[in-house]
């Protein structure tokens, strides 16, 4: 049976050619491939196979008299042919690092934005790649409630919890020491005006300003325009952390190269955009130019979504160079992924 003009022996050789040389980062022989456990046919076949492979762009010879590597055309082909089964078995977390995973997760009691950033870490550790984690955005979440809460007399803090998960703090300052039933009428008036809304959808007109309730207190109405102007503030940022750069040192040659990776990691919007794209096509992995950022096409990107209640709230991923072992990191994104969502369900 052919597959995009590849039959089903050729693309076998192309998987014993890209599992060598991601294994050993050297150049493919045909002969080694023959030596192979399980391989049947003679080295003449190999040999033809590969070259065939050459011709349709699949591999490509980097010198003379040396091997073959695969192309980013070689690696989506062998992408394209992964089983769930190739997935599971090469991505069977040992027990050491099962058990790190579970308990991380079972203890992730803290903040939403430190456990995504401990999440990227961790991530990273277990792949040796580096991690790009993203969560809900703070801009769609829904304030579930909000108070403030007087530390002296000149400062506060205004505190909201969100549908995200995450809790939003920011000091205020009062221009008179409020009373205990200022307070009071403040966070009442914050449950009125900002629970169940965005952040980013929030308007706040005092009530005095509209011509009614002018027993209202006036330094009562200031104190809830700090606090939703204060908390506003919040709703450009997205949830983006990337862990675990340093191993791209290691994973390209160039140091060109590596410093070019990193200043594209650096900037927020290009992996933000990089995301939501591979979200919105459904896309696992991002190979090469696939991934749209110039200076990224060296790498691939394998990418699974955070599921909460049924709704994609975020992703979990991780970007090495395009030598990747994606069976691998296929599974432990999925992992940790699923992980992630049922973290954020459970609140």
């Amino acid at each position: 049976m052919a597959t995009n003009g590849v039959d089903d022996r050729r693309i076998a050789v192309l998987r014993r050619v890209i599992e060598h040389y991601v294994a050993a980062g050297q150049p493919v022989g045909s002969s080694h491939i023959a030596a192979l456990p399980g391989v049947s046919v003679s080295a003449a076949t190999i040999r033809n196979d590969m070259a065939a492979l050459e011709a349709d762009g699949y591999l490509v010879q980097p010198h003379t008299s040396a091997g073959r590597v695969p192309t980013d055309k070689g690696y989506r082909l062998y992408v394209d042919h992964l089983t769930s089964t190739d997935v599971a078995n090469a991505g069977q977390l040992d027990v050491v690092n099962s058990q790190r995973l579970g308990d991380f997760f079972d203890s992730a009691h803290c903040r939403l934005e430190e456990t995504l950033h401990r999440t990227s870490l961790l991530l990273a550790q277990l792949t040796n790649y580096a991690a790009v984690v993203t969560g809900p955005s703070v801009a769609e979440a829904v304030v579930r409630s909000a108070h403030v809460v007087s530390l002296s007399d000149r400062l506060g803090t205004v505190v909201a919890v969100l549908s995200n998960g995450d809790i939003e703090s920011e000091q205020i300052e009062f221009s008179v020491a409020p009373s205990e039933m200022q307070i009071a009428l403040v966070n009442a008036r914050l449950g009125e005006t900002l629970v169940g809304q965005a952040l980013n959808t929030t308007t706040f007109v005092p009530r005095s300003a509209v011509g009614f309730d002018t027993g209202i207190d006036h330094e009562v109405e200031v104190l809830v325009g700090r606090a939703i102007v204060a908390l506003s503030g919040k709703h450009g940022r997205d949830s983006v952390f990337v862990g675990g750069t340093a191993s791209l040192t290691t994973s390209f040659d160039a140091v060109e190269v590596v410093h070019s990776v990193l200043e594209a990691l650096e900037q927020q919007y290009v992996v933000v955009s990089l995301v939501r794209d591979m979200l919105q096509r459904g896309v696992s992995v991002a190979i090469g130019a696939e991934t749209g950022v110039e200076s990224l096409s060296v790498c691939s990107v394998v990418l699974a979504p955070v599921v909460r209640d049924g709704e994609i709230v975020g992703s979990v991923g991780v970007l090495g160079p395009t030598r990747m072992n994606y069976p691998a990191a296929l599974a432990t994104v999925e992992v940790v992924s699923n992980r992630l969502g049922r973290r954020l369900t459970e609140g």
